[in-house]
């Protein structure tokens, strides 16, 4: 059995477990963060494949997987069985009273989908995780980067290509040393243009 099969136990995507993430819930009316809801179920015994501090990043995405796995079950049983609906977001978890309207048009929730495969699960390596969370840096670095050099033009998203040309232009007519501009804030805004087209 290898490690991904260990753990998609039947301690994960069982009714008892069900209970747990469901009682932990109940404890919590005004809603719980995902990292204190995993912490509770850890000390409750579940998780157990996972290490100690700083847990590796391939675990912590099996917990959060088998998590979200059970909360998609429970909301999609409160669903149907209309006793409540349960809201899923990043930082909170939490019942809230079923309404009778909700049981209309159902719009497709691809979250849900992934979550309740659990061939997801077995199909994501460490690696794959690993490059996920290089990825996201990877963005949150160039987001950071767009802002400065949209600063470094005198703007702020949203803002469209032709507007950042326009921008550079006239910066740069401005700031070009033949008409007594500066070489370095000249340098500065090629750079700005370079990191936005």
């Amino acid at each position: 059995m290898n490690s991904e099969s260990r753990l998609i136990s039947d301690q994960h995507i069982g009714e008892e477990f069900f209970a747990a993430v469901a009682g932990e819930l109940e404890h919590h009316p005004a809603g719980v963060s995902e990292y204190d809801l995993l912490t509770a179920l850890r000390a409750e015994g579940y998780f157990s494949f996972m290490g100690p501090s700083p847990v590796p990043h391939h675990e912590l995405f099996c917990a959060h997987f088998l998590l979200f796995h059970a909360l998609y079950r429970l909301r999609d049983d409160a669903y149907r069985t209309q006793r409540a609906r349960l809201d899923i977001t990043p930082l909170k978890i939490r019942w809230q009273p079923y309404r009778a309207a909700e049981g209309g048009l159902v719009r497709p929730d691809p979250l849900r989908a992934y979550y309740l495969d659990l061939a997801n699960l077995q199909a994501t390596t460490a690696r794959d995780v690993d490059e996920l969370l290089a990825s996201f840096w990877m963005r949150l670095q160039n987001r950071d980067r767009r802002a400065e050099a949209l600063a470094q033009l005198g703007l702020t998203d949203p803002v469209d290509d032709a507007a950042i040309k326009q921008a550079y232009r006239r910066l740069v007519m401005e700031h070009h040393p033949d008409r007594g501009g500066d070489t370095a804030n000249l340098q500065a805004i090629n750079a700005a243009l370079a990191v936005l087209l």
